[in-house]
């Protein structure tokens, strides 16, 4: 079978690679209530994040910047940037984040597409 195909259960967080068969990114869904936070400062060796904002509002602080973030948004964050994720004191947060290897893409949409 040449795809994978779930439906993923509302939770704190789901993690796609392992369900999916992911071999070039990382995928997870999110979702914090109202006044929580990521607990951890956090930076990664190789790859950056994607995030969009799927509900709610929220910040992310960036090597000590503060990002404010609303259902919509999207969001790249470098691999070696210091990043931290919170949730609005009155609102949860729900968004997606894909990780991916920084600068591995090779070619993307037409350049990539093959006719069949």
């Amino acid at each position: 079978m040449n795809y994978n195909k779930i439906s993923p259960e509302n939770g704190a967080r789901v993690e796609l690679h392992d369900k999916l068969k992911l071999t070039g990114a990382e995928i997870s869904i999110n979702y914090m209530p109202a006044g929580a936070s990521v607990p951890f400062v956090h930076a990664h060796k190789q790859n950056e994040e994607i995030y969009t904002v799927l509900e709610g509002k929220g910040s992310m602080v960036i090597d000590g910047e503060t990002v404010e973030l609303k259902a919509g948004d999207w969001l790249r964050v470098s691999p070696a940037a210091k990043r931290q994720m919170f949730a609005a004191p009155d609102e949860g947060l729900r968004y997606l984040c894909i990780q991916v290897k920084e600068n591995s893409l090779e070619g993307y949409t037409m350049e990539d597409g093959v006719p069949c």
